[in-house]
């Protein structure tokens, strides 16, 4: 369909560039460029080509709202929009173990499901990240 190959990057809007750089740093993203141009952009990029462009243009909260919700994922009512992303991982009980080291804490109990085992956390501005062991539809039909 229409030649696509993959998923190029995932924009995510931040409100502090720094604060976001260190977190996926510590999930192996390394930094490639900016903030730059209108918006602005930085990105970032882990090893295994999955591409971030930060988008530098959330508003920062102060005081008893710096710790908002998610609205697309914290509230009753439901909005349309992308919810989180998943990244798919190897095996997810090291991933635990990892995140756990990096003193990053899961947001939900892990949740297997038929296609894999599925872990999340949040970022600084509250995103969810979603790691998944993958274990397709394959497996299924054994």
């Amino acid at each position: 369909m229409l030649g696509l190959t993959r998923v190029n990057h995932i924009g995510l809007r931040i409100s502090d560039f720094e604060t976001s750089r260190d977190f996926y740093a510590k999930l192996g993203f390394q930094y490639v460029t900016g903030p730059s141009g209108p918006e602005p952009v930085a990105i970032v990029e882990h090893p295994s080509g999955i591409n971030i462009n930060f988008i530098l243009n959330a508003v920062k909260l102060e005081g008893q709202d710096a710790k908002a919700t998610n609205i697309l994922m914290d509230i009753a009512t439901k909005y349309t929009g992308y919810t989180h992303v998943a990244l798919e991982v190897e095996d997810a009980e090291l991933t635990i173990r990892q995140l756990a080291e990096l003193g990053i804490s899961l947001s939900a109990e892990p949740m297997t499901h038929p296609t894999g085992t599925s872990l999340f956390i949040r970022d600084p501005d509250n995103n969810v990240v979603e790691f998944i062991e993958y274990k397709g539809l394959k497996h299924l039909k054994s």
